[in-house]
């Protein structure tokens, strides 16, 4: 075999979208300017910028509404021809099920972040072991079983549609996004992991992230791009040894890597 096109189905695709599952993406471009002004007024500190759990929840929520809801538009497409009425509301639950999951996901994004804040304050050096255990996490992630099998159920979604259809009650759209969205993050958990190394209101990082799931999931030679993120993560974490800075997120400006402030 030659390519992943020949291997599987073709990937869901951004070019036939319906309304209902279009205003994801307005939702996502509000969410994005959100972000930037929040980042235009917070800077990009190492660690938890300052917040508390909760604080942080909210604008990991938004995060997450920005950088995920273009690459799940495909597949709440395909979900939305399912709809007979009220599409806009239906929609509107299953978006809430999805990001509900990613919500989710900022206690332990808050744990590492509150980690990265603490060494990048007094322990350049283990702020740096830290940088290398989160970019070796994620390059090792990207080249498992366990990554393939959940990309490729993001990139064919058929087998969700069956399961899906199932479902009944008033329910349905809600369980629906659940069950989606924790598909998908344990898809893309390692790389949004790294966004504790490039500072999490890096937005340069967060665009980069974003459309690195967007490929994953949607370009036909995602699979192999998701190796190759995987190596470039490795990479990173030989790099940011005799690079510190290649890791902003995990040292204030001015600070070494390895040695002391």
């Amino acid at each position: 075999m030659n390519s992943d096109a020949t291997t599987r189905p073709a990937a869901p695709s951004l070019r036939q979208l319906t309304p209902a599952a279009s205003l994801l993406l307005v939702v996502a471009a509000g969410a994005w300017a959100g972000v930037v002004l929040m980042a235009r007024n917070m800077g990009s500190a190492p660690g938890t910028m300052g917040l508390g759990a909760g604080s942080f929840g909210g604008v990991w929520a938004l995060m997450m509404a920005a950088m995920m809801l273009p690459s799940v538009t495909p597949f709440a497409s395909l979900y939305s021809r399912t709809f007979t009425g009220g599409r806009g509301s239906r929609m509107g639950v299953f978006a809430s099920g999805y990001l509900i999951v990613w919500t989710l996901a900022a206690l332990p994004a808050y744990g590492l972040a509150w980690l990265a804040g603490r060494l990048a304050g007094g322990h350049p050096a283990a702020a740096t072991v830290l940088a290398v255990a989160v970019f070796t996490a994620c390059g090792a992630y990207q080249l498992t079983p366990l990554k393939d099998r959940c990309l490729a159920r993001c990139r064919s979604p058929l087998g969700f549609m069956l399961k899906l259809g199932a479902y009944r009650g008033r329910t349905r759209d809600l369980r629906a996004g659940l069950y989606h969205g924790t598909f998908c993050l344990a898809c893309c958990w390692a790389l949004m992991a790294v966004l504790v190394a490039f500072g999490l209101m890096n937005v340069i990082a967060m665009v980069v992230l974003a459309g690195a799931v967007l490929a994953e999931k949607t370009w036909a030679r995602g699979t192999r791009f998701s190796r190759a993120l995987g190596i470039a993560a490795l990479a990173l974490a030989i790099a940011v040894v005799f690079e510190p800075g290649l890791a902003p997120g995990l040292h204030y400006a001015g600070t070494g890597g390895m040695g002391g402030m």
